[in-house]
């Protein structure tokens, strides 16, 4: 959503309802078949993607992910080819991403590039084509660059409890090549990457004033962020479940918050 919301308060003049179907494309069809096919590949039994303790994935999981794929393919085509296209191109690398027999996420670099372009930059693609009046396919680059740093920033963190379970099940993330310390170090640069890009995007549009806003709520994310890492340099153990999902329900919220107050400032 973050992602979806930067997108959305930059493109020039909005077509309204092609955006409200782009998010409702995205956020209930294609994100959550995503989330359940990975899940019904991985059949976790520890704790995962804010549940502590998941249930076994079932045959229904598998179809249903599929009926909702279909779907989200055939509403693609109400707001154009190229959207349509797009779509197809996220649900496949999401599923090569999770089949056992293709697996990507087993490869740490490759697994961690692709969530990084598909969720920030092909989605940022997306929904500025989709949601501009003129779907155009004149898509900033900067700002798709962007969308990818944040998500490259965010999502280690989110590998970092999993480390023991991921070794289990023949995964090697790109947090546990890293390590707990290593993880943070990476974190850190791509936030510093991200917001210098930011910074660089609303400079050239005369719109400094936005990233004030956006680096002022992001900042207890930044604060959070020292505080565990000072914990985790210290044992190892405070790379945990519950704090993991501290940090990713506080940075979800700041940053939507600060991509919304940019979209309703246009």
């Amino acid at each position: 959503m973050p992602v979806y919301l930067f997108a959305l308060s930059q493109v020039p003049h909005i077509h309204t309802v092609r955006a409200l179907l782009v998010f409702i494309i995205l956020h209930l069809l294609v994100y959550p078949s995503s989330n359940g096919y990975n899940s019904y590949m991985d059949r976790d039994e520890g704790s995962i993607g804010g549940i502590r303790n998941p249930m076994q994935p079932t045959r229904q999981l598998f179809y249903t992910s599929v009926a909702m794929d279909i779907v989200a393919i055939l509403l693609g085509t109400l707001v154009s080819i190229v959207f349509t296209t797009g779509i197809v191109a996220y649900i496949l690398a999401s599923r090569a991403y999770s089949y056992r027999d293709i697996r990507l996420k087993q490869y740490p670099v490759t697994g961690y590039l692709t969530v990084v372009i598909f969720q920030g930059a092909v989605t940022f693609f997306l929904v500025y084509h989709g949601s501009s009046v003129n779907l155009t396919t004149d898509v900033p680059i900067s700002g798709m660059v962007a969308s990818s740093l944040l998500i490259g920033g965010f999502y280690p963190l989110t590998q970092i409890y999993q480390h023991e379970a991921d070794r289990k099940d023949g995964v090697r993330t790109i947090s546990s090549v890293l390590g707990y310390r290593g993880t943070f170090f990476l974190t850190g640069i791509m936030y510093v990457l991200a917001m210098g890009s930011l910074f660089y995007w609303f400079s050239s549009r005369h719109a400094q004033i936005n990233f004030v806003i956006l680096a002022t709520v992001m900042l207890p994310v930044v604060v959070y962020f020292f505080i565990w890492f000072a914990k985790v340099w210290k044992q190892e153990t405070a790379a945990s479940f519950a704090n993991t999902m501290r940090m990713n329900i506080l940075a979800s919220v700041c940053t939507n918050v600060a991509f919304l107050i940019l979209l309703i400032r246009r």
